[in-house]
């Protein structure tokens, strides 16, 4: 029991690092100037399905202090153009935009892997589950930067574009490597770690 208790911390505590390695280092996020594609997501995926949802929460709550962290200035990404508007006019509403949506996709991942799984859709619910979980954060950031800029007064007719734009490509990309990448992760860590998969 013990033991079982100091591997899930560990490996709590592995994921989180990871998380302000992707999040404040150029390889794990990709600037495209006006915003940023993050890969993030991941290690909050693995962290949801193999610890629980509670662990997720966690690490999804540090995935928004990166985040929080990159739009002030303080990593070696440069901060995303609408992102920093929105920071100069309300700073409140940028940290709720950092951080609610990264507390919301373990919720999604969680719920979804576990719904595929009592439904023994086997081979499914790790890749479905990792895709919802990237889009939940897609999409949720990038719509509540455009109704966050509505409540700031900020010209949100000027960015309608930009955000289609970037929640096409990035939410499809970003999708597709958190299916690809997070359930070969999560087999190579059960298989190394002899974890059984359990579903509650």
């Amino acid at each position: 029991m013990q033991s079982a208790q100091i591997r899930r911390l560990t490996l709590t505590a592995i994921l989180i690092a990871f998380v302000f390695l992707l999040g404040l280092t150029p390889i794990g996020m990709i600037p495209l100037g006006f915003i940023n594609v993050t890969i993030l997501v991941v290690p909050v995926v693995i962290g949801t399905i193999m610890l629980g949802l509670t662990s997720g929460l966690m690490i999804g709550f540090f995935f928004g202090s990166a985040s929080l962290m990159s739009v002030l200035g303080l990593s070696m990404t440069p901060p995303s153009a609408l992102a920093g508007t929105l920071l100069a006019s309300s700073p409140v509403l940028t940290v709720i935009m950092c951080y609610l949506p990264r507390l919301l996709i373990p919720v999604t991942v969680h719920f979804t892997y576990q719904t595929l799984s009592k439904l023994r859709r086997k081979g499914l619910e790790l890749p479905v589950a990792s895709a919802v979980g990237s889009l939940t954060n897609t999409v949720l950031y990038l719509g509540l930067m455009y109704l966050f800029y509505r409540f700031a007064s900020l010209d949100a007719g000027k960015i309608v574009n930009l955000i289609l734009g970037t929640g096409f490509i990035a939410g499809i990309s970003e999708a597709a490597v958190a299916a690809l990448v997070a359930p070969v992760v999560i087999i190579a860590l059960r298989k190394a770690l002899s974890i059984k998969e359990e579903v509650k």
